[in-house]
């Protein structure tokens, strides 16, 4: 499972980052064209889509990097970045994607523990 978490969290934190690249360009050209928001229209909260652009795919490759060798916190890392991306951008087309493996990658890692060891990480 902590591979699979590792695996996931990474494939999505990945698409993320695509996602908040253009979802932060987005909102840098539509502050400096107006007319661009006219036929486009902008995001409710400028503030926390530029946030969770950077910080939400960040924290998703650090917590699935974090997934093998400490699950609970890279498990934790992994559905603060899914909670991020799902409150600046909404569930869409191109967010569906990033916001459901990250979530299931930040389930699995919770929910790891190593059989081989007398006490898993809670």
């Amino acid at each position: 499972m902590r591979n699979a978490a590792l695996t996931l969290g990474l494939i999505g934190s990945l698409l993320g980052l695509v996602v908040g690249f253009f979802s932060y360009g987005y909102t840098e050209v539509a502050s400096n064209h107006a007319e661009l928001t006219e036929v486009f229209g902008n995001f409710d909260n400028v503030a926390l889509v530029r946030t969770a652009s950077i910080l939400g795919p960040i924290l998703g490759i650090v917590g699935a990097a974090m997934a093998r060798a400490r699950a609970l916190w890279g498990g934790i890392l992994l559905i603060v970045s899914t909670g991020l991306m799902f409150f600046a951008f909404g569930m869409g087309i191109f967010t569906t994607f990033p916001i459901a493996m990250t979530g299931i990658a930040g389930l699995l890692a919770v929910a790891a523990g190593r059989p081989d060891e007398e006490k898993a990480h809670f």
